[in-house]
This record gives C-alpha cells, sequence and structure tokens, in this order.
C-alpha cells in the first residue's frame, strides 16, 4: 500500500510523488520530454496503485534511484492517471550517515567512506547542496586533493545539478519545457547567469522576450536604468524590427525612442536618452551591434548586405560570356529551337534569353502571363544546345562533371514547378546551400555549389540573410539568372533584396511587360495587371468566365466560402485544387475560423471512421490538409510546404509508446510527436504571405473592411495571382478599391541599394571599422541630444555639424 502525507518535508509542497525508477517509456534527447513508469513509495495525491506513470521535460533519469516529483495528476482519455511533472529532484539522504554512505558509493570514483566522512564533518548535513553552490567550498576539506574534488563536483552536477536548475528556474517563474531549454545552453552555470544577468536570456533563448526577462530581472533587483537591461532592450528592439518590419537597421532617434518606450512601459521606470545611448556605443565596442553614420544595425544583417555586394561585384567582374557566341549562331540555335517547341519568341523573350546567355547574371522581372516560365525553359534548352551538354541527370556521375543546371526557389511547391517547366530537377534553396538547422549552411565561400548556370525563381521572396548565403556559395564562373515579380509582396525576412538589386542598376535587366496568356481569356490577368496600376475595372463585380464577386458582409464570409467550395466539390475539384486566402487569423473571417469550417467541409468526421489527435483546440484527422510552419532541413520539408495527413498511430499501437502524426508531403513522410505538433496547422485557409511561391486551379479570397489594417495593393496582388484557372472574390467591393488604391506600403530600411550604387562608383564605404573613436563620439552626441527627441518636426540632427 502506497503511504500519503507522511513526508514533512513535503508538507509546504504542491502535490508529489516518489518513487524508484522501473522503466523509461520514451526520452527525446532534444527536448527532454519523458514519459518514465516508477515503483511508488509515497505521495500526497489520492491515488492507490503501486506502480504511477510520470511525464515531462527532464533528463533521462537513472536505474532503480528514487526521485520526487512535483507537479498534478491529469486522467489522459486514452493513457489513463498520469502524473504531469512540472519539477523535479533526486530523493537525498537526510542524516549525515546517510549523506557519507551516498559519497563513498560507486557513484563517487576515488572516495572512500573515510573520506565522505570527512567532508559532511567539514561542510555538515547540507554538504551536498553547498558543494553545488559553491564548489570551492571542498578546499577547505583536509586532505582532498583537487583532482578529487573536481571529479565529486563533476559527479555531483552530473546527478543532482540539472534537479537544482529545474527546482530554481521553476521558483523563477519558467515552466520545465523553458527550463530544459535553458539549462541546454549555459549547463551548470544556468543558474549563476541568470541571476547575475536574466537579459542574456533574450539574446541566447528563442521563445524569451523582453518582457519576461524583464519581469525576472525585477525580481532579482536589476531594474531601472541597469546596463544590462538598456543592451537587452537594444538588440530586443532590433530584432523585432527585423523580424516584423522587415527591417535591415533603425535610425538612431528611432531606437532611442522604441527602447526608451520599452523600458518605461511598466511605468515604475524613467530611463534618460543619454543612458541609452551610452549602452549603445558599448554594444558597439562589444560587436553585438554595428554603428555607421546614423544607423544601427544587428551585424548579421550589416555584413549579409555587405557580403551581397561583394559577391554580386565578384560574380559581374567575369568577362569569358561576352560574344562568347556570334549573334548568327544565336539566332539560328534559337530558330530550330522555336521550331521544335512549336513556339514563337516575342523581341523582349529573345532578348532575354540572348542577354542570359551572354552575361554573368540577368534579372528577369514580369508579372503573371508575361511568359518568364517560358523564357527560363528557353535559356536552359538553348544552353544545352550552344554548350552541346546535356539536360538528362542521369549523364553526369561524379563531382568531377556536375550537372551544369542548377534551379533553385525559396520554396518547395515553387521549385516543383520550375521542375515541371523545365524537365530539369529543382530544389528549395535551403536544400541547394544544405541547410542544417542550428549547425547552418554545408556550402559557402569554402565549399561553393557545382554547376555552370543558376536560375534563382520568385526571388522577391528571398531575404537579405537568405541572400547573402545564396551568392557567396556561387563558384567561380557561373552564370545567373534571378526571376521574380517586384510587385509582389515582398520577403517575410528582412530587406528588399529584388526590389534594391532592380532599383541599382548594376545588373543586366529584361522586363517582361506584354500579357501572353491573356489570349486565352484570361480576366484573372486582366484584373491583376490592372491592380498593379493601381485600379479597378469599373464592371469588377461583374461574373467571368474565370472568376466572379460575391457581394457579402463579414459576418457572411464563412457562409459564402462553404458554399462556394461546395459547389467546387461537386464539380470534382479537391481540397488540394482548392485554397483559400485571407490576411488576417482572428476574427469571424480570419484563417483560424475559415480552417474549422472547411476541415468539416471536407473532412468531417460523423462517421467517426477518421483517425483523431487532439492539439490544444485543434483536432487533426487522417486526410486534413495541413501547412508546415518552421523548416525541417533533416526531414526535406520547409516553412510554407503544404501536405496530407496520411496516418495517426496512437501510443499503445507501437513500441515508442507515444502518439504519432504522420504528414506526406508530395511523398515525403514526416512523423509528428505530439509535442512536434505546433510546427504544422491547417491549410485549407491560409495567410497570402504562406501562399506566396504556389499556384492553385481556384482561389477564393475574401476581401472585407474588417481586414483594413493589413489591405494593400501588393497583398491583394499577390493573392489574385496565385489563381490559374478560377478566382472567386467575396466580401466588400468598397474593401477591396481600398487595399488597391492603399499603396502606401513603406520602404523598408535598407542600405544595399546604396552599398550597391556606392560600389559602382567606385567610392569605398569604411567597411573594415565601422567604429572607430570619431565615429563613436559623433553618436554619442547625436543620440544624447534627448531634449529634442519627439519634438514634432524636429530631430537631434537638426541640431548637429551647424
Amino acid at each position: 500500500m502506497v503511504q500519503q502525507n507522511s513526508m514533512d518535508l513535503f508538507a509546504e509542497e504542491k502535490s508529489f510523488m516518489k518513487g524508484r525508477h522501473l522503466v523509461t517509456i520514451f526520452h527525446n534527447e532534444q527536448n527532454m520530454y519523458s514519459v518514465v513508469r516508477i515503483r511508488l513509495d509515497e505521495t500526497n495525491v489520492e491515488y492507490h496503485e503501486n506502480e504511477a506513470v510520470v511525464t515531462g521535460y527532464f533528463p533521462r533519469i537513472h536505474e532503480h534511484e528514487t526521485y520526487v516529483f512535483f507537479g498534478q495528476m491529469k486522467d489522459h482519455p486514452r493513457f489513463g492517471l498520469q502524473f504531469h511533472v512540472e519539477h523535479f529532484r533526486k530523493d537525498m539522504p537526510q542524516s549525515k550517515d546517510g549523506i557519507a554512505s551516498y559519497l563513498s558509493s560507486d557513484l563517487f570514483k576515488g572516495i572512500g567512506k573515510k573520506t565522505a566522512e570527512v567532508i559532511v564533518e567539514t561542510l555538515g548535513e547540507n554538504a551536498i547542496s553547498k558543494i553545488l553552490e559553491q564548489p570551492s567550498l571542498l578546499d577547505s576539506v583536509p586532505k582532498l586533493s583537487p583532482e578529487k574534488a573536481k571529479s565529486l563536483y563533476d559527479t555531483l552536477i552530473e546527478h543532482q545539478g540539472l534537479e537544482q536548475v529545474m527546482i530554481s528556474l521553476n521558483q523563477y517563474g519558467f515552466g520545465p519545457q523553458l527550463s530544459m531549454k535553458i539549462y541546454q545552453v549555459y549547463k551548470q552555470d544556468t543558474i549563476s547567469v541568470v541571476q547575475a544577468n536574466p537579459y542574456k536570456l533574450v539574446e541566447d533563448i528563442e521563445g524569451i522576450g523582453f518582457g519576461r526577462a524583464d519581469e525576472l530581472g525585477y525580481q532579482l533587483g536589476i531594474s531601472g536604468s541597469h546596463p544590462d537591461r538598456i543592451k537587452a532592450a537594444c538588440l530586443y528592439t532590433l530584432e523585432t524590427q527585423s523580424l516584423q518590419e522587415g527591417n535591415v537597421y533603425l535610425e538612431a532617434d528611432q531606437l532611442l525612442e522604441s527602447v526608451k518606450k520599452l523600458l518605461e512601459e511598466n511605468k515604475r521606470d524613467r530611463i534618460e536618452f543619454g543612458e541609452i545611448s551610452d549602452e549603445i556605443i558599448k554594444l558597439g565596442e562589444e560587436g553585438k551591434v554595428i554603428v555607421e553614420e546614423r544607423r544601427v544595425y544587428l551585424p548579421s544583417l550589416y555584413f549579409s548586405e555587405k557580403g551581397i555586394v561583394t559577391n554580386i561585384n565578384r560574380i559581374l567582374a567575369q568577362t569569358e560570356y561576352e560574344n562568347q557566341f556570334p549573334e548568327s549562331e544565336f539566332l539560328l540555335a534559337l530558330g530550330e529551337l522555336e521550331e521544335r517547341l512549336g513556339v514563337d519568341y516575342a523581341a523582349a523573350q529573345k532578348e532575354a534569353i540572348q542577354t542570359a546567355l551572354g552575361s554573368p547574371m540577368l534579372i528577369l522581372t514580369g508579372g503573371p502571363g508575361t511568359g518568364k516560365t517560358t523564357v527560363i525553359k528557353g535559356i536552359v534548352e538553348l544552353y544545352s544546345e550552344l554548350h552541346g551538354v546535356s539536360m538528362d541527370i542521369n549523364d553526369y556521375k561524379n563531382d568531377d562533371d556536375p550537372f551544369p543546371f542548377i534551379l533553385a526557389a525559396p520554396t518547395g511547391r515553387a521549385a516543383k514547378r520550375m521542375a515541371e517547366s523545365t524537365g530539369l530537377p529543382a530544389v528549395t534553396i535551403h536544400r541547394l546551400l544544405g541547410w542544417n538547422g542550428s549547425e547552418g549552411f554545408s556550402h559557402d565561400e569554402d565549399n561553393p555549389i557545382n554547376g555552370k548556370i543558376v536560375i534563382i525563381d520568385e526571388m522577391s521572396m528571398v531575404d537579405t540573410w537568405l541572400a547573402h548565403q545564396l551568392f557567396k556559395a556561387l563558384p567561380e564562373h557561373i552564370q545567373v539568372i534571378l526571376v521574380g515579380d517586384e510587385d509582389q509582396l515582398p520577403s517575410v525576412g528582412p530587406g528588399q533584396v529584388l526590389k534594391d538589386l532592380l532599383a541599382s542598376g548594376c545588373v543586366q535587366t529584361v522586363a517582361l511587360e506584354h500579357i501572353y496568356r491573356q489570349a486565352d481569356g484570361s480576366s484573372i490577368i486582366e484584373l491583376a495587371h490592372e491592380i498593379k496600376r493601381g485600379s479597378l475595372p469599373a464592371d469588377v463585380e461583374k461574373q467571368q468566365a474565370d472568376r466572379s464577386f460575391i457581394r457579402c458582409s463579414t459576418a457572411q464570409i464563412s457562409q459564402v466560402v462553404e458554399k462556394v467550395v461546395q459547389n467546387a466539390r461537386k464539380k470534382g475539384y479537391t481540397a488540394k485544387d482548392i485554397q483559400v486566402l485571407a490576411p488576417m487569423y482572428k476574427g469571424p473571417a480570419g484563417i483560424d475560423n475559415l480552417n474549422r469550417m472547411l476541415q468539416e467541409v471536407f473532412n468531417g468526421n460523423q462517421d467517426e471512421k477518421r483517425r483523431e489527435l487532439k492539439f490544444g483546440d485543434i483536432i487533426y484527422r487522417t486526410g486534413d490538409k495541413v501547412l508546415q510552419l518552421v523548416n525541417q532541413p533533416e526531414s526535406s520539408v520547409y516553412n510554407g510546404d503544404m501536405g496530407e495527413v496520411v496516418s495517426i498511430l496512437f501510443a499503445k499501437e507501437n513500441t515508442d509508446n507515444v502518439d504519432k502524426l504522420i504528414v506526406s508531403f508530395e511523398g515525403i513522410e514526416v512523423t509528428y510527436l505530439r509535442q512536434d505538433l505546433s510546427q504544422i496547422t491547417h491549410a485549407y485557409c491560409c495567410s497570402i504571405h504562406k501562399s506566396q511561391g504556389s499556384e492553385f486551379p481556384i482561389v477564393i479570397l475574401p476581401i472585407v473592411k474588417s481586414y483594413y489594417r493589413m489591405l494593400r495593393r501588393n497583398l491583394i496582388y499577390t493573392a489574385i495571382t496565385r489563381s490559374k484557372e478560377f478566382l472567386i472574390l467575396c466580401g466588400e467591393e468598397e474593401a477591396l478599391r481600398m487595399g488597391v488604391e492603399r499603396n502606401n506600403e513603406q520602404r523598408r530600411k535598407t542600405t544595399l541599394l546604396q552599398k550597391l550604387r556606392d560600389s559602382l562608383s567606385g567610392e569605398v564605404v569604411n567597411t573594415e571599422n565601422v567604429k572607430e573613436d570619431a565615429e563613436v563620439d559623433y553618436l554619442g552626441q547625436l543620440l544624447k541630444a534627448d531634449p529634442m527627441i519627439g519634438m514634432e518636426d524636429l530631430t537631434p540632427y537638426d541640431f548637429m555639424g551647424k
């Protein structure tokens, strides 16, 4: 019979279970999620079995040792009662004799019974906790050599350190999962790091923002204008701006104002601008920010822009492609290609093909229906003909004879489209560069990719970080073709690489403007180009062969979308063919609500024949259409890929004893455990940003005034150009017109254009020492001019240099 409520030691603790490890049912080494069965000794929970299952985030615990787990009992619908662990500790002996016996056990090499007794006699009954907190206390133990003292401490850390860390972090308000992430970064230094500078967590731990660290800092007495607090706020603001707003840098005064607002958010503190400027300068000296003129950058973005410029200049410096084929030879080969393919290239398309083959780099731009795909196919076909190389990858056997054609795109779906249109293999840019998650990219300037001509599609989606990785991994003597539509949404990540490249004029560009697909009677393409010009046809609501407009209110969107989808299904279209796009997640016309409704339409389970797995408030079923939300290079699946749930395995049905959900991404099957399900979501409706690089037979696009904050011309243009066959607009015409007229998109803060132009003009920008003393002094003066900051129409710069 299990003892209950008999331990004075735990009288003031929450619910606990004390027991000896029997078997580990499941353990994930990456996030430390564990499921363990224990022989139960004592508990204060109403539970009368001799064994119990405990689950939570803790390391692989040692067999046959006793632990105390704190948490709460939960009744799992399938697995029954389980004890969910919030923190735990190993059960330690409480008497001097017990501690001495423990320290002289086989666990501690070289520590005999007499030595253990001397340690306890010297340090007392709390010897173990004292050693963990202050290992130097072992120096006071007579006749204990430094080697044995270190071995003793290391063993205690291995067997006790994590438990102590988890308990301490729990007291600071961190849950077990986040605590494990913190421990995996700092190991035995965790508590000392957290207590000395909790704001370091903002820099090092994903998922911890400034607000969380600031609350912890306040508890520890680190508040107000403490340097660590101000530095963390500066870095957090820069990173937030780059990820949320797409900026590569912030103006100094804008950074000052944003940081001051963040630091004073809790109303407890008053921070002076001069105090903030001092810490920005120190961050620059530490290399954690880059200060150039009036701009402040994260180093990764500053050096990414530099790298892009350096490598573009390197590629453009190639001269071997000029006049390598006489025009007569090119025209003869082009004529033969036109005859073989049954096409008649227009003048701009011929120019694009010829420029691509005779230049180190080309940018090919154009909207939908302007023939970009036709030109890409022409480039690879003519390259093959003129260079006498095979387009069959099977003809290339080794690295010494590489396949010359490299085709890539930011998303898996865009790469698949390239492969289908050219007949050549195409991959994502991440896969091309050998991205390994936390390990980075395997291809760089020291290990370039292997090929002769590279074509990158959907270049508008490529951000500053990825563009830098791509360009520096391109080898010497390679021709580069960048393809994109500058009127689409910019990249999700920071920067606007395609736009800046086009504006710089440094790369030869061919813009395709004539709409060829319009000859097929596509009113969708015609509408897209009208929107691109900032207008709408007067009869936008008139029914067309390939598009329609259904007027309805926000409250009616769900009902209208449901009816449209049901009609499309009756005509034989599937969930894969139909894509609903929306700009916002919340609200009655938001992505979340539409996904719930569409799941019931496409994949309802009234007959309970489909397997289900619940995760939070989301229910996944076999047959569901899902969207990958994060890059998972080890499985060749990336952010934005769509797949289908093909199987659900319950814990009792597999040897790992855990629930599993298997998703097929175009034949690539990926297994998700329950804790991994935050990596996916339903994809019946998705955001317009997530749809970039894709095309669908049918696109349903709700447009209502409740989306006002998000409605912009490039957003609507991007959504409409995702449709291949049918476009159904539903909502309010006034909202559509309002969105098309709003082209006041704030230009992202980048300096790539300036750096490209400077490199063309031959001006040398100081990039080796961007923190020169004179410049730091200037910045210090500039930033300390706080009385003027925030005053209408005035900035500190109005008072400088006069």
